[in-house]
């Protein structure tokens, strides 16, 4: 139904006709063409001189990550690793909490700062960062910092293992990576001399009751506990109520123990709480939790917290020198860990562990601080 415009009907369809068919081929021979929008402008941008830029490199330890400051951090101030840690904390804690947490990192985020070394014959030296402040030893730092150095070839690398050497707020490590066809297969520590402050101990802990735990330090001090007394175990799936108990047992030691570190006041700090229970497979000796900090949950079995619990098992004559334990950590990734030789800390009668892991490399991150932003040095939800 149409108007001819006093055309004959028949001249009006034969008209109509070829401007239908005249209309379709012109549309499908010059189809509109789309193409991506050029995002090569945005890696030309560069942000305001004002903004603080900083370069990261990411890998993560059994699930644990690492975030390793390589440039943009401020010039630490101090004659030793200690010194530095007091300086960053005193006047440069907002760039721990732009790094560690929202939006640029999360609640479980873990760090290190680079540093020269306290002694000439270690490579760097480091400061570690979490949610809370900054802690005084970490074993899965020790594993990632040496793969990262060693395999981008910061650390020549030799084979078939290359010696990694650096001082840490706990005291000297030295790792050792083993090399094959130039890839790093796993890494190995010798820790800081490590012992037991309580074995058996007992607290009441609000809304748990009377509680059963050992105090060790491995690099930190920790208190150990059966996961069994609390009514949980040592999955993913116990997670949240772990961080709960882990945190109030941790609180009601804090309050009524004082951590007793023989040289070093600084280490007088309790770290955090592990959790013990049975491995999920049985050729492993165990499993645990540690929730650390301000309730962060360690995703691999913590490398200072295996060296205390090697001391622990060491005091109760439970293992011998060189006799390896593998723990597993709430996601089942494996540490190894062994008493080296024994040797004495003050007072205290004291193990040398060595803990074997691996890591890997995530990626490389600049990260841009806008003055502007009223959201620049991060938040946490807790």
């Amino acid at each position: 139904r149409y108007d001819t415009g006093g055309k004959c009907k028949k001249c009006f369809d034969c008209y109509y006709d070829y401007y239908r068919r005249n209309l379709y081929f012109t549309y499908t021979s010059f189809k509109i063409k789309t193409s991506l929008i050029d995002l090569n402008q945005i890696k030309r941008y560069n942000p305001s001189k004002e903004w603080f830029e900083i370069q990261t490199i990411d890998a993560h330890t059994g699930g644990e990550p690492l975030r390793i400051i390589i440039s943009g951090y401020p010039e630490l101030k101090g004659k030793t690793i200690l010194e530095k840690r007091k300086n960053a904390k005193d006047d440069f804690d907002n760039f721990r909490k732009a790094l560690m947490w929202e939006p640029r990192g999360h609640a479980d985020m873990y760090g290190a700062i680079i540093v020269e070394p306290d002694s000439v014959d270690s490579h760097f030296g480091v400061i570690f960062i979490h949610n809370d402040g900054y802690s005084t030893g970490c074993g899965h730092a020790v594993i990632a910092l040496t793969k990262v150095f060693v395999e981008t070839g910061l650390i020549p690398i030799a084979e078939p293992e290359t010696e990694v050497r650096m001082d840490v707020p706990s005291g000297f490590i030295r790792s050792f990576a083993k090399v094959k066809n130039g890839k790093v297969e796993s890494v190995r520590f010798q820790n800081v001399p490590s012992f037991v402050q309580k074995l058996n101990a007992e607290i009441n802990v609000p809304r748990l009751g009377k509680i059963k735990y050992d105090l060790a330090f491995g690099g930190a001090f920790y208190a150990v506990v059966d996961v069994d007394q609390v009514g949980l175990d040592c999955s993913k799936k116990s997670y949240n109520d772990l961080i709960k108990a882990g945190m109030i047992i941790k609180h009601a030691i804090m309050e009524e123990v004082e951590m007793n570190h023989p040289t070093e006041p600084e280490m007088n700090y309790l770290y955090g709480t592990i959790f013990t229970g049975p491995p999920k497979d049985a050729r492993n000796h165990s499993r645990n939790v540690c929730i650390f900090a301000e309730g962060e949950v360690d995703r691999c079995p913590t490398g200072t917290g295996v060296s205390a619990r090697a001391a622990i098992h060491y005091a109760r004559n439970e293992i011998v020198n060189e006799e390896t334990l593998t723990i597993e950590s709430i996601l089942g990734s494996n540490f190894h860990v062994k008493v080296l030789k024994t040797t004495t800390l003050g007072d205290y009668e004291s193990v040398i562990p060595e803990v074997c892991g691996n890591a890997f490399i995530t990626g490389k991150n600049t990260f841009w601080i806008n003055p502007e932003d009223p959201l620049k040095d991060g938040f946490i939800l807790s």
